[in-house]
């Protein structure tokens, strides 16, 4: 029987452990170390303890990462409350969607945030607070509004003689399947699943990281947190393993475009990067590809006596534009292009390619870059099973599924989906199709689920869209489609109202035209349609009279 301790113990255990080293960074901004973030936490306590809050109630997290964030999603968790984390991209709608739906007490907002979401459409929210200082947005509890506007005093009454490590105690779950957070896959109301994550899956993620990346880590060492913390990749690989093993973790604070990577990357020299494929790729082919692609370099890998040192040369001004001081560069969350991973994999470059599921909190599979093999995904990560669902799973696909302490607790509201992903046998059925060689290295050969991946790893549901699109002028049914980094829309029109109105075919496109913008104004960017082309046809049916998707996509 697998021994799981209470992972806010971990916690507490790492701040006092860690009392005077650096925790937190909001790059070119404030530092936070260990004592610095129990502070805070503690200040978050009270306010929650006068604005009503009890254990098990919900609180929800929607900003860009910061250090504030960071504490305020460790004191939600630390409190014996619920974390809800809520991507920042989501539309007003959508924020408001998942803090109803979840229940939430209380909501914490980022600048951008506050300026959009309406407090009215939230009825039960007790209190908004705003992330970077904790001031209040909106309170609908004087004790709250009193604890804010005293909590420095509080604070002190609290604790009279300064506040020291032996006051770091925190609450203890019941059970290691007790829920400690719930991560929404979507925003919109029907297609929301709210995924409950227990503190097992918390603690075997990191506890998976200790073993396979805790040697390499000490204490102090630096990493920067590039994907959102409200995606449990980020949260699991990006924060919560490395504040536990006392590392100081760098947030950029603002859009991670890749001038600003590459130059953090070189201020920050992180230990250990964890990416979506597009940052690599976008790094690779403005920083890298330019120099090795010219006649002159050709020429030079085309002689095998030279070309291993060429190769070597090529390797080291990858690594420098990685910062040069990484164990190895983890990469999943989305398809990798492969004439990139083709390069790094010709270079030598100290590379990995993981798999998981917000399901698993996240990691299914991963291999260490010495033993990763070019293509796969790795395999089954420490603590979890995973079989493909095929006779022959070597040669013939089939679903993916894993059996494990990463495994969540099923869908918040939502029981019939919650049967349809986890068996009586407790497998998770992930819906992606894959094979698996004589080595166990997982290979994923596309998705049986309708769900897109879009470049940066998030979660695209074409159906979400496509109800949208439906409801508007002269739109009879739609398909939306990925195509590269592009998603398109099909539209089959109302070709007979168009007609009993005069409207010709460049009418008809400027509709269309005028429907994608409507449309995509109601969207977050990475849901953004690029174009709707017209179908001429009535798109073919099942019995059931879903629209065969496997006859559109490109």
């Amino acid at each position: 029987m697998l021994e799981i301790p209470s992972f806010n113990e971990l916690i507490e255990k790492s701040i006092i452990d860690h009392w005077d080293q650096d925790a937190l960074t909001d790059y070119k901004g404030i530092t936070l170390q260990y004592h610095d973030v129990a502070r805070k936490i503690e200040k978050l306590h009270i306010m929650f303890e006068n604005g009503g809050v009890e254990k098990g109630d919900k609180i929800a997290l929607c900003g860009r990462n910061s250090a504030s964030w960071a504490c305020a999603f460790l004191a939600t968790i630390t409190y014996g409350a619920i974390a809800v984390p809520i991507l920042h991209e989501f539309t007003a709608d959508q924020i408001h969607n998942i803090v109803n739906h979840s229940e939430a007490k209380f909501l914490f907002v980022g600048d951008i945030v506050a300026t959009e979401i309406d407090g009215t459409k939230m009825p039960n929210l007790k209190g908004i607070i705003y992330i970077p200082d904790y001031s209040l947005v909106l309170s609908r509890s004087e004790k709250l509004t009193y604890a804010r506007e005293h909590l420095n005093e509080m604070f002190g009454q609290k604790y009279p003689k300064y506040f020291r490590k032996e006051h770091v105690v925190y609450y203890r779950e019941k059970s290691p399947d007790e829920l400690a957070l719930i991560n929404y896959t979507s925003g919109t109301t029907g297609f929301s699943k709210g995924v409950m994550l227990p503190y097992r899956a918390l603690w075997s993620n990191a506890d998976f990281a200790q073993h396979v990346l805790g040697p390499e880590l000490k204490p102090g060492d630096n990493v920067i947190s590039i994907l959102p913390m409200a995606h449990m990749y980020g949260m699991s690989f990006e924060f919560i393993f490395e504040f536990l093993k006392g590392c100081h973790v760098f947030y950029l604070t603002r859009v991670p475009s890749p001038a600003i990577i590459a130059q953090a990357f070189a201020d920050i020299k992180p230990r250990i990067i964890i990416s979506v494929p597009l940052i690599i790729e976008k790094i690779i082919k403005k920083k890298v590809l330019p120099k090795v692609q010219n006649h002159k370099m050709r020429l030079l890998l085309n002689m095998p006596v030279i070309s291993k040192k060429v190769n070597e040369k090529i390797c080291e001004q990858v690594s420098e534009a990685f910062g040069n001081n990484f164990y190895e560069v983890i990469i999943g969350g989305a398809a990798f292009n492969q004439e990139v991973e083709d390069f790094l994999h010709k270079i030598n470059f100290r590379y990995t390619v993981g798999y998981g599921a917000t399901e698993c909190a996240p990691i299914i599979c991963y291999a260490d870059y010495a033993t990763f093999k070019k293509g796969s995904c790795g395999r089954a990560a420490l603590h979890q099973q995973v079989k493909i669902m095929s006779t022959d799973p070597v040669n013939v696909p089939g679903e993916i599924l894993t059996k494990g302490p990463n495994v969540m607790l099923g869908y918040y509201k939502n029981e019939e989906a919650t049967q349809e992903a986890i068996d009586s046998d407790g497998w998770f059925h992930t819906g992606d199709l894959g094979t698996m060689d004589e080595e166990g290295n997982v290979f994923i050969k596309g998705r049986s689920k309708n769900m897109l991946l879009g470049s940066n790893g998030q979660n695209i549901y074409p159906e979400e869209i496509e109800d949208k699109l439906n409801s508007m002028t002269l739109v009879t049914e739609s398909v939306v489609i990925q195509d590269g980094d592009k998603l398109i829309g099909l539209v089959y029109p109302d070709f007979e109202e168009a007609q009993a109105m005069g409207f010709n075919d460049t009418d008809l496109a400027n509709i269309m035209e005028h429907n994608r913008e409507e449309l995509n104004a109601q969207l977050p960017a990475y849901c953004k349609l690029s174009a709707i082309n017209i179908h001429e046809e009535e798109f073919e049916k099942t019995p059931k009279k879903s629209i065969k998707r496997f006859l559109y996509t490109q």
